[in-house]
């Protein structure tokens, strides 16, 4: 049973039962992903005074630039995970192939991989905007004692075992689930352990903000476009108010606690979409299902999709039910 400010060890150890697989070896990869967090928290927090702004020089495999903080919170997170000997294979956002990790005496017996986005926004750094870390862990489906291959990681979103975020923002916290709802904890900073401040987070079945980067507009397909224009309607509960802050986490976060959609669609420039389906779209269409939301590609639920490539793009609309059921309406109806 979740209690406010119980910590994140003891609600580990009191909910181990639920997880499908009680080995702890679960409970120790969420309890590696804990002291990676605060790693990276304690970098996040220093921006400005020491340097690590700016561009790393270098891109990622999506051709985007890499930011300095990039490179060091994929560095914090792939270090304490092969560390603590938990994980088999590791995929990052940040990086070309998947991690192999043989685990203990090179036997390759760890159950588990984790997907992950280090630092998600993490443009907006440069300007002291909350940020965030994407995680979202599967059992491999290879036999056990063999190295990973990529049929471990391009697994349907159904098969996740969990998933969660961390938010570097006025405070930072860590939300996650197991698929027995959603948690979420703030980090004490003064003696570093993350207190339960959030029990059982739900998504009101409908809100009143949408997010959607509008400068985009010009490009979106026609549902798309519909839909923002009814949700600028003068009418009983609208217009709804536009929020967009370019941090998927900050923004699903703040949907989640107020009432909103957030959309990413495909677009003329965007053909697939623009986030990825591994590391963003599935870990957080997996907490939004379990906060009573709901999260689609426009058409179909992002769970259901089967992924093909390891970076592969997806379009995603996520949030509060009935606002995502009306956004798919409109999609529906401009096909």
């Amino acid at each position: 049973m979740a209690r406010k400010n119980q910590t994140l060890g003891e609600f580990i150890i009191e909910n181990q039962s639920e997880f499908k697989y009680s080995s702890g070896e679960l409970s120790r990869l969420i309890n590696a992903i804990r002291l990676a967090a605060k790693v990276v928290n304690h970098q996040v927090n220093k921006a400005g005074l020491v340097d690590i702004l700016g561009g790393a020089g270098d891109t990622n495999i999506q051709g985007e630039d890499q930011q300095k903080l990039d490179v060091i919170a994929n560095d914090a997170f792939i270090k304490t995970l092969i560390n603590r000997e938990i994980v088999c294979g590791i995929g990052s956002e940040e990086n070309d192939d998947f991690i192999t990790v043989e685990g203990h005496n090179d036997d390759h017996q760890n159950k588990y991989v984790i997907l992950m986005d280090p630092l998600d926004g993490s443009s907006n750094i440069d300007v002291n905007v909350s940020v965030g870390t994407i995680f979202s862990i599967y059992r491999r489906i290879t036999p056990s004692g063999t190295p990973v291959t990529i049929e471990d990681f391009l697994q349907p979103g159904r098969n996740q075992v969990a998933a969660g975020y961390i938010i570097y923002g006025t405070s930072t916290m860590l939300v996650y689930t197991t698929g027995h709802g959603v948690n979420g904890f703030t980090l004490n900073p003064a003696i570093g352990t993350f207190y339960l401040s959030h029990p059982n987070m739900m998504f009101p079945e409908e809100g009143t903000i949408y997010s959607v980067n509008e400068g985009n507009y010009t490009h979106f397909p026609q549902g798309v476009k519909n839909y923002i224009k009814y949700c600028q309607e003068e009418s009983e509960n609208r217009p709804y108010t536009s929020r967009y802050i370019g941090s998927l986490v900050s923004d699903i976060h703040r949907n989640m606690i107020k009432g909103g959609i957030y959309m990413y669609p495909k677009s003329s420039v965007n053909s697939n979409g623009k986030l990825r389906l591994l590391y963003e779209c599935n870990p957080m269409a997996f907490i939004t299902e379990q906060a009573g939301g709901k999260a689609s590609d426009g058409y179909t639920p992002i769970l259901d999709l089967q992924p093909t490539e390891l970076h592969q793009r997806a379009p995603f609309f996520c949030g509060s039910k009935k606002m995502v059921e009306k956004a798919e309406d409109f999609m529906a109806k401009s096909l």
